[in-house]
């Protein structure tokens, strides 16, 4: 009978942590909180949404490597905006010109 109690006892004392313990796992298995968020503040996005926002790049697309950044967008055949291009990644990224290339969009139609 006192080991039912003391069973009890501790039922009543760990109730609210095992509960906060339960809803967090399910949180966490759910597919609408499975580090999406993470994607889309990845560096690629980040420098993405920069350069669109800039004038003359137009749209644009980003891969950042560990030797490089290529950056394919609309603007790329004008000089100035290659140039400007070309700091602002070298700014991001931390890379020298020489690990930055940046190239003409094709053609969406």
């Amino acid at each position: 009978m006192e080991d039912k109690r003391a069973k009890q006892g501790l039922l009543e004392k760990y109730r609210i942590p095992a509960l906060v313990l339960v809803l967090g796992l399910i949180l966490m298995l759910l597919p609408g909180f499975s580090g999406k968020k993470e994607e889309a503040d990845s560096p690629e996005r980040k420098l993405q949404e920069l350069l669109c926002q800039t004038r003359g790049v137009g749209e644009s697309r980003v891969l950042i490597s560990d030797n490089g950044v290529v950056v394919v967008c609309a603007g790329a055949e004008d000089p100035r905006v290659r140039l400007d291009m070309i700091r602002a990644i070298g700014s991001y990224t931390g890379f020298g010109s020489d690990k930055i290339t940046v190239l003409t969009l094709a053609d969406q139609s």
